[in-house]
């Protein structure tokens, strides 16, 4: 990365910091842009270059997770499979990432819950997200899915992977342990894929 990329990503994650801090302790909605953009120490102009509003703050990974789907469907090897590249596609998106697991992902999980604004931007970033990435899966496997089984077997891979992260950021134990969040994940969406995944031999 380039200087001037190290300075935006510190200064992005100053914003997500700074808010994450703010909404646990002033609560959502008594926190605005303008004290998220001030414990940040940043301008509200500059704030709205990074982030649309203060809701996406809760967000901030979910094009990166995307954007490594797409990419590992593009990279796919000639014998991996639409299962395989999606779980491939997990792991490279979790790893060294605390976004699905710790302190952000369990507040935001409780703000979905509590605040219809944030429930109602976590539904519209999963709908867009499985909509891209199963048009990228049909293309790529046009001999094994149509539009509507892409759709299912992503629909079940994201079902997956949101249900595990669920129990786990219930559990106050497992929720702040990257290794048990992304073995949870692992092993949830293994289950749900499992009709697509080779068969293990048997020895």
């Amino acid at each position: 990365m380039s200087l001037r990329d190290r300075k935006r990503a510190r200064t992005r994650q100053s914003l997500v910091d700074a808010a994450v801090e703010l909404f646990e302790r002033h609560g959502y909605d008594r926190t605005g842009v303008a004290d998220i953009a001030a414990a940040a120490e940043v301008g509200t102009r500059t704030f709205f270059r990074y982030f649309p509003s203060k809701e996406a703050l809760l967000f901030p990974e979910s094009d990166d997770r995307v954007r490594a789907a797409v990419e590992a469907i593009a990279d796919r090897a000639p014998d991996e499979g639409p299962a395989e590249v999606l779980l491939r596609a997990l792991r490279t998106a979790t790893t060294g990432s605390e976004d699905m697991g710790g302190r952000l992902a369990a507040l935001r999980l409780r703000l979905i819950r509590e605040v219809p604004v944030v429930r109602g931007r976590a539904l519209q970033l999963q709908l867009d997200a499985q909509r891209e990435i199963a048009r990228h899966l049909a293309a790529a496997y046009p001999d094994q899915l149509d539009a509507v089984s892409a759709a299912a077997l992503v629909g079940a891979f994201v079902g997956a992977v949101t249900g595990a992260l669920q129990v786990l950021l219930e559990d106050p134990d497992r929720a702040g342990d990257p290794a048990a969040v992304q073995e949870a994940m692992r092993r949830a969406t293994e289950v749900a894929l499992a009709a697509w995944l080779p068969a293990t031999p048997t020895r």
